[in-house]
């Protein structure tokens, strides 16, 4: 485990939070920071520890309250209401989130059936029947607005507590600032083989039409058994986004040329898009980053936290668009 009161636990913190905000490149600089730190706890520096896997499990389901990257990419494509995924996003990742905790505990053996565990789990679904019940009924416009006032909120309202917390300390914040930058750019290059690596498998993955055929496929076996196929066109989206963020964007955007940005598929790209991670990505860099060879479970709770998260994203789109 991790010691009450290190330093890791910050950083952890921090991920997550940006992470919720869909802040996607804010958060790795952070995951890095918080990998290093539990590196530091590592007694097998090759092996993965318990307390790693754990943090890059719930890393991928990536759990996000406010997507504002996706909400920010279907107001730059024209959508009539570019924050109407929010609510189902929320679901959608609350689900990813909560199977990769229970895949871990599993694997770990760990009572998750503990007081503060249940409390997390019972507080968030009621924020969102909260939610539910003040999002009915209102128009587009109001969504909007007011999903992107809480957004801009909660980020204000982070960075001033950072302030808050170092007046508080006696930080000097500032060049505390500065010496993360630092150290954030020699960390980029020590992970730039890293990057290089998947960005390769994830070209090989699309070049060789690897990804037409899985969907292809896919769709025959759902069509025979007689099931609506209207969400297979945005699969793509969910296939790379368990490989790359960025080239996850670039399907949705082709999904919302192709369709419509306010599309049920182009919808449920967005979902898609907002509510999964890039396990394989996540995995490659932060892993990599610390020189972690045996990745134990954390691959299978990762892709256990993708799959739920997709099918939870398709469920949600037929139940709220469809």
């Amino acid at each position: 485990g991790v010691p009450k009161g290190h330093k890791a636990n910050g950083s952890m913190v921090m991920n997550f939070s940006a992470n919720m905000l869909g802040l996607d490149n804010a958060a790795t600089p952070l995951g890095l920071a918080a990998m290093k730190e539990l590196q530091e706890l590592n007694e097998t520096p090759t092996t993965a520890t318990n307390a790693q896997i754990m943090f890059l499990a719930l890393n991928t389901a990536g759990l996000t309250i406010i997507p504002t990257s996706v909400i920010a990419m279907r107001l730059s494509n024209g959508a009539a209401n570019p924050a109407d995924i929010f609510l189902p996003t929320l679901m959608v990742t609350f689900c990813s989130f909560l199977s990769a905790m229970v895949a871990v505990a599993i694997f770990q053996r760990i009572n998750i059936f503990k007081l503060p565990v249940l409390l997390f789990v019972g507080g968030f679904m009621g924020i969102m029947a909260l939610l539910f019940w003040w999002l009915q009924g209102k128009d587009a416009a109001y969504i909007q607005t007011y999903t992107g006032m809480l957004g801009a909120a909660i980020i204000f309202s982070i960075i001033i507590a950072f302030i808050v917390a170092g007046v508080f300390k006696k930080i000097q914040v500032y060049e505390a600032f500065i010496d993360g930058a630092k150290e954030g750019f020699s960390t980029s290059v020590m992970i730039v083989p890293y990057l290089v690596a998947i960005l390769v498998a994830i070209s090989v993955f699309r070049t060789t039409g690897c990804m037409d055929y899985i969907v292809q496929g896919l769709g025959s076996v759902f069509a025979a058994i007689g099931l609506n196929t209207d969400f297979v066109p945005t699969l793509p989206v969910g296939l790379m986004k368990s490989l790359s963020g960025s080239g996850a964007r670039g399907l949705m955007v082709d999904v919302f040329k192709t369709y419509g940005v306010d599309s049920f598929q182009g919808k449920l790209a967005s979902i898609i898009q907002g509510g999964t991670e890039t396990t394989f990505y996540v995995l490659a860099v932060y892993f990599g980053s610390v020189g972690i060879k045996k990745t134990r479970h954390a691959v299978a709770a990762g892709l256990i936290a993708d799959i739920v998260g997709v099918v939870a994203a398709i469920i949600v789109a037929y139940i709220f668009f469809h």
